[in-house]
């Protein structure tokens, strides 16, 4: 288990009631229910970002050019790995 520290958040009423009885509902604690709500907010913000570069990237020529080469190289099915 990785070390805990101590912290003191200023929550809006119905926040902390949401946590409380969500905690309740799938029988975890307060703690480890603020920790999987953080951990799944940073995955999807992540998320968001990686998919906004790839869609920057597609339009992006250089790097079309650059993918279209790495494929073309792979356009054989000999190439691949089996």
């Amino acid at each position: 288990m990785s070390a805990r520290t101590k912290r003191t958040y200023s929550l809006r009423p119905e926040t902390i009631h949401r946590v409380r009885e969500l905690a309740a509902r799938y029988g975890t604690s307060q703690d480890a229910l603020v920790d999987t709500a953080v951990e799944r907010l940073d995955r999807t913000l992540r998320e968001e970002a990686e998919t906004s570069a790839w869609a920057a990237a597609a339009h992006d020529p250089e790097f079309v050019a650059e993918s279209s080469q790495i494929a073309a190289a792979f356009d054989e099915p000999d190439r691949w790995p089996e």
